[in-house]
């Protein structure tokens, strides 16, 4: 037998012979699944994306002002707007005055300087009754450092080789770290936030 192909098949017995506890429970929604080739709905097909930044788009930055323009983008063609994060922004190592919408300091709130909640619930109501759908840059793998797990649960971050959480190891990215997802309560916290 060739090398590759003894390699491979020893491979194969090893996993065939790994523990039934290494297996993730079929009933526990938040453990790994293996790859499934999702199909993507309908309404995206040959659909016209806008991305909005909602503080740069309209000189007073927020959703009510954002929500007056969406008759004005369905008139372009515009199906579906795809907003940038929409959360309040971590203060620690912040970028600029403004700090980045992706240094995410709560996943179950809105940024105040957008507006509140309830505005950008109208916002996604005004975008419906237009025919349009309403996506959300969520920002999953990572947080910014005052983020409210930080305080709550700072076991759910990965950590350097000194044991502290580390700057997210992108060029000029130190204002986010970035969560652990080996841990379970982390999975289920998070998709928790995505489904409010």
């Amino acid at each position: 037998m060739k090398p590759v192909l003894v390699h491979a098949l020893a491979t194969l017995a090893l996993l065939a012979a790994a523990p039934a506890a290494l297996a993730a429970p079929a009933t526990d929604p938040y453990q790994p699944r293996e790859y499934v080739q999702f199909q993507h709905a309908d309404w995206t097909k040959n659909a016209t994306i806008y991305q909005i930044n909602t503080r740069q788009f309209t000189p007073e930055g927020t959703f009510k002002a954002a929500a007056g323009q969406l008759p004005r983008l369905k008139e372009l063609g515009v199906d579906i707007l795809w907003l940038m994060p929409i959360h309040p922004i971590g203060e620690i190592k912040r970028k600029g005055s403004l700090g980045s919408p992706y240094a995410v300091r709560d996943f179950r709130a809105v940024n105040p300087e957008l507006g509140t909640m309830a505005d950008l619930r109208a916002f996604v109501e005004r975008a419906h009754a237009l025919g349009q759908r309403v996506i959300i840059d969520w920002v999953g793998n990572h947080t910014s450092w005052d983020n409210v797990l930080m305080t709550q649960h700072p076991e759910w971050y990965a950590r350097g080789a000194d044991g502290k959480p580390q700057p997210t190891p992108w060029f000029n990215w130190d204002d986010i770290i970035d969560l652990d997802y080996g841990k379970p309560e982390l999975r289920r916290y998070m998709t928790d936030a995505m489904k409010f």
